[in-house]
């Protein structure tokens, strides 16, 4: 190889394409679009309820990465472009930790699912996840049906926490007996009985 092309790569290489102005401005304008578009899309796109939400993420960030690095490959413009996405990113985080309200505006607020073992019909229905689907979820978290939740809500974030129904006090006492006296049964049920007559 000799020094002309190997200048020519390295050039390729460090030097970016475009101005720098540019791999600033194009990484902040795609970052404000996907939380735009994945908030009017919905919560279930970040929580990945199924195969098609998950294909619609990954392809979702295939369209977007000519648009964040534009005709450069080159690794300054990759870095600076990625460094901007991180600390656009920081930046938010900071400044809607100090302004809940805005970020409860923007987040919206947690939803509920199911309440006290029975489904909250409308709330699925607005955030179009299926009775299949959830009861799948609540399933990966320990819980084997809807009756045995005290609460399963849909976060912010696109996860899904399941509370199970936790006994009352008067439940628990009522179980011991129940388990108490059922020893005693099979206690008794082990005595050898005396026939009449027997010494």
């Amino acid at each position: 190889m000799d020094h002309d092309t190997l200048g020519l790569s390295l050039t390729d290489l460090f030097m970016p394409g475009t101005s720098i102005a540019e791999k600033i401005v194009r990484p902040v304008a795609v970052y404000l679009f996907l939380v735009l578009i994945l908030r009017i899309g919905g919560r279930r796109e970040l929580g990945q309820l199924n195969a098609f939400d998950l294909v619609v993420l990954l392809t979702l960030a295939n369209a977007v990465q000519n648009a964040i690095i534009g005709d450069d490959s080159s690794l300054i413009g990759g870095f600076i472009g990625g460094a901007t996405l991180v600390l656009l990113n920081l930046g938010v985080i900071k400044y809607l930790y100090r302004h809940p309200g805005l970020d409860r505006r923007i987040e919206g607020e947690p939803v509920l699912l199911v309440k006290d073992g029975r489904l909250v019909r409308e709330n699925l229905e607005r955030e179009l996840i299926t009775e299949k689907e959830l009861l799948a979820v609540i399933h990966r978290q320990g819980v084997d049906r809807f009756e045995a939740c005290a609460e399963v809500i849909l976060e912010t974030s696109g996860t899904i926490t399941v509370l199970a129904h936790q006994p009352t006090p008067d439940e628990v006492i009522m179980g011991d007996i129940v388990v108490r006296l059922e020893r005693i049964e099979r206690l008794l049920g082990e005595r050898p009985t005396r026939t009449p007559g027997a010494a």
